[in-house]
């Protein structure tokens, strides 16, 4: 597998990385936010106006999984957000019970790598995990990110309730109508049947492998901090 080559590696450093062609994702960014800041601010107001008068209620944490290519990557970016409790790295979308990474990165298992996002919704919304979702990958990219290829490696939404896949769908909607990206975005909303938790040396790798590992020093790294830049006033305070 081209994370595990470093002879592929250099070549990727030279022609693209999974990021694919970030710059107009970054240029699109201030397009996106902007159209999830409105579908927000609708949603609170429709929020406010139906439960008027009720009392205060306990915010329960709630879950979103995602694909956006290498889960390496998109892991490190979506902890770096307030609000986001625990990220965990796996395996869903395919035919294959308990699924190996060995397995999945063969491309026959049917698998994405995704991560299960648990987070606090009264710090950030699914509307927000989206926005991050749009702008931490290239959405416009089919079965690959960069040269990361393969229906592993597939943009995917995997909506836990239909609320969810309602807000992902207008979403993906409307980037496309107002030519948000350079492309149509080409991102999947599959039904979640079972995810399967990554090896345990997945977990939190780019945290873990962040000194040794050039993959992560070369590409995850230089994606986490443009992820960062773009999300100042979102991320964590240590």
């Amino acid at each position: 597998m081209i994370r595990n080559n470093l002879f592929l590696l250099f070549a990727l450093l030279i022609f693209g990385s999974c990021s694919g062609n970030h710059k107009y994702i970054e240029e699109s960014a201030e397009a996106i936010k902007t159209i999830t800041k409105a579908k927000m601010e609708n949603t609170v107001s429709d929020t406010s106006s139906s439960t008027q008068g009720d009392e205060q209620k306990t915010t329960k944490l709630e879950i979103a999984v995602l694909g956006g290519g290498c889960f390496w990557c998109t892991e490190a970016q979506y902890l770096a957000l307030d609000g986001v409790e625990s990220v965990v790295s796996g395996y869903a979308g395919g035919n294959v019970k308990n699924p190996t990474y060995k397995e999945v990165c063969t491309g026959t298992t049917g698998h994405a790598e995704v991560i299960k996002i648990t987070f606090d919704p009264a710090k950030i919304s699914y509307i927000e995990i989206l926005q991050a979702f749009f702008v931490a990958h290239d959405p416009t990219q089919l079965n690959r990110q960069g040269n990361d290829i393969g229906t592993q490696y597939r943009s995917t939404i995997m909506p836990v309730n239909d609320e969810q896949k309602s807000i992902a769908e207008d979403l993906i909607k409307e980037f496309n109508e107002k030519e948000v990206y350079n492309g149509p975005v080409v991102t999947t909303i599959e039904p979640l049947d079972v995810f399967y938790p990554a090896e345990d040396y997945h977990q939190n790798y780019y945290a873990q492998n962040k000194e040794t590992n050039p993959y992560c020093t070369m590409v995850v790294g230089p994606k986490l901090e443009k992820f960062k830049k773009l999300f100042k006033d979102k991320l964590k305070t240590k």
